[in-house]
């Protein structure tokens, strides 16, 4: 009997009698063979090899946890959650991780959308987690249900609606542009929030440059057509004006000779300044470079108004209203809450917030078992000023009244750790530590009553401040909850975080700490602007080059690096796409 005709038999009876397959064989070449008995037990099969048992033997029931989004905090979390204990199922209405710093690049072709989103169903696959391509339409904290339904624009006929219920909820579904209620900019104004977004404004600009082409047009259509306006003078716009600049300077004078003369991009800002959380040097510069290539650049200018033709501003210097025509608009002015977001924040008693408030776990307050991650949410730092009563007697072991080195010495370490507002506070006042903030206070007094106390921290509170949505955040901050559900079960036991100076015993995990690792600023012609820890800042060529590697080195796979290189290396050598697919 013949090696082939040998397998046919079995196959056939592995597929009649399942059973049979406890028995593999396996046979090479040399002739020789294996046999290997495999048990089929159905409890067996279920259980993972490191599934938890109780002490009977039976496997425990794996609480499950739901996340909403698969943007940088939710990525960021399931990248990084390996407790075998959970149940993970993820709800998002895209399959894919988009890496959003690199969208303005999509919009004239630097790089290609594709190269800048990661399919999820790779990192499932891997982890074990259940994937739903949908969007949560409603969440229901009092039963623990959400209520979910098929994304819009599916090629399916309708919408699949279902429910969802969860143990653990970990909200990630990011926020939507705000658009502050201005007339008409949600009907005629282009966002730069998602891989759809880039694309459209790419096929917009090739549009307008087409349409400027075509014959029996005035001067004044073509400058109509050709004139670029970005609302918002934050890194996106910034990014996004310099990205187009440079499309202009560098490819459409090639491509379409004739029109470049009539095109203008103006960049509005209602500030004072564009890139106004950067340092102030990267401000100038950039406005002085901003004057140098051509960009209309205006400050003091509030949208009131978009129609299909014209752009309505308001400026605050003469509060005389400006109309301007134009051929596309950009809105880049802020991020807004989600609808599901909204109307969860009015169930729970959050309804007159911007976004939802959470601890400094990430746990919504007012509400069990949902944490909240990325530009859903902004942590409400405690007050020191609060708790002061809590911490003097927390410390005041012996009840004197006053506290000594010692009794201090024993919680100032809590203190930080609970309070990040006071090593800002001791950092801005180059103070070494707590010790010389008190002694500021008090003098040479060793003794430190609860009004030598409150005065000595009486100013803390006033470093408070909410973090920016950035990727940055959003990533650090899935990475830390996902290693603080890793240690769970140890850390119920043995809490390892700061004291609770309001209750008995120490917090489970220590809070959530932001680390900045600095922010570019792209500002076109090869020249970035980068603001480094250390209040280090450099501006020029050598800072493009720094951008390229970090970004290139923040990609989450290999497949992504490579195809973004490959784009920056095309466009170097072949200059930009400016075919409209």
């Amino acid at each position: 009997m013949s090696f082939h005709s040998f397998y046919q038999r079995a196959f056939s009876l592995f597929k009649a009698y399942p059973s049979a397959s406890k028995l593999l064989v396996f046979s090479s070449f040399s002739g020789g063979g294996v046999l290997v008995y495999s048990d089929s037990n159905p409890l067996k099969r279920v259980l993972h090899a490191d599934a938890t048992l109780d002490s009977d033997g039976q496997p425990i029931r794996k609480k499950k946890v739901v996340v909403l989004g698969s943007g940088w905090s939710g990525y960021s979390f399931l990248n990084y959650l390996n407790n075998p204990n959970y149940d993970v199922q993820v709800v998002s209405p895209r399959n894919f991780f988009l890496f959003t710093p690199l969208l303005p690049s999509v919009t004239n072709g630097t790089v290609e959308a594709r190269s800048i989103v990661e399919p999820i169903r790779g990192l499932m696959r891997k982890k074990g987690f259940e994937y739903k391509e949908a969007e949560c339409v409603k969440i229901d904290a009092s039963n623990k249900k959400l209520h979910c339904r098929s994304k819009e624009g599916s090629s399916l006929k309708g919408t699949t609606e279902f429910d969802m219920d969860y143990d653990i909820l970990v909200i990630a579904v990011g926020a939507k542009p705000n658009t502050f209620n201005t007339p008409g900019v949600e009907e005629h104004a282009y966002f730069l929030k998602e891989a759809e977004d880039a694309l459209n404004i790419r096929h917009s600009v090739i549009d307008c440059f087409e349409r400027a082409s075509l014959p029996n047009l005035t001067e004044e259509e073509r400058k109509k057509i050709l004139h670029f306006v970005v609302v918002g003078g934050g890194p996106t716009g910034v990014e996004f004006s310099s990205e187009l600049h440079d499309f202009l300077v560098q490819d459409v004078a090639k491509i379409y000779p004739k029109v470049q003369e009539f095109t203008r991009i103006t960049l509005l800002e209602a500030g004072d300044h564009i890139l106004n959380m950067f340092d102030k040097r990267i401000t100038a510069f950039a406005e002085e470079k901003f004057q140098r290539d051509g960009i209309d650049l205006k400050t003091g200018s509030m949208v009131v108004g978009v129609t299909a033709d014209e752009i309505s501003t308001k400026e605050r210097e003469t509060g005389k209203i400006v109309s301007e025509p134009y051929g596309m608009v950009v809105w880049s002015t802020g991020i807004g809450s989600r609808p599901v977001i909204r109307d969860f924040m009015q169930q729970i008693g959050q309804g007159q917030r911007r976004v939802l408030a959470t601890d400094e776990w990430l746990r919504v307050e007012g509400c069990e078992d949902v944490y909240a991650l990325g530009d859903t949410a902004t942590i409400n730092q405690r007050r020191v000023m609060e708790d002061i009563a809590a911490i003097f007697s927390k410390a005041d072991k012996g009840k004197t009244g006053t506290l000594n080195k010692k009794d201090f010495n024993g919680v100032v370490k809590d203190i930080c750790q609970r309070y990040p507002q006071v090593e800002l506070y001791l950092k801005k006042n180059k103070l070494k530590n707590i010790a010389h903030l008190l002694k500021s206070a008090n003098g040479e007094d060793t003794q430190v009553n609860i009004e030598n106390f409150k005065q000595a921290l009486s100013e803390v509170d006033s470093q408070m401040k909410n973090l920016p949505a950035t990727a940055q955040v959003a990533s650090q901050q899935g990475k830390y909850l996902a290693k603080c559900f890793n240690k769970m079960e140890k850390c119920e036991k043995k809490p390892e975080g700061p004291l609770r100076f309001r209750g008995e015993g120490r917090h489970r995990f220590q809070p959530f700490r932001y680390r900045h690792f600095g922010s570019f600023a792209p500002l076109g012609g090869e020249q970035t602007a980068a603001e480094l820890p250390g209040d280090w800042v450099s501006i020029g060529h050598s800072s493009q080059w720094l951008w390229y590697s970090v970004y290139a080195s923040k990609l989450v796979s290999w497949r992504t690096r490579m195809l973004v290189i490959s784009d920056w290396t095309r466009r170097f050598v072949f200059g930009r796409d400016s075919s409209s697919i």
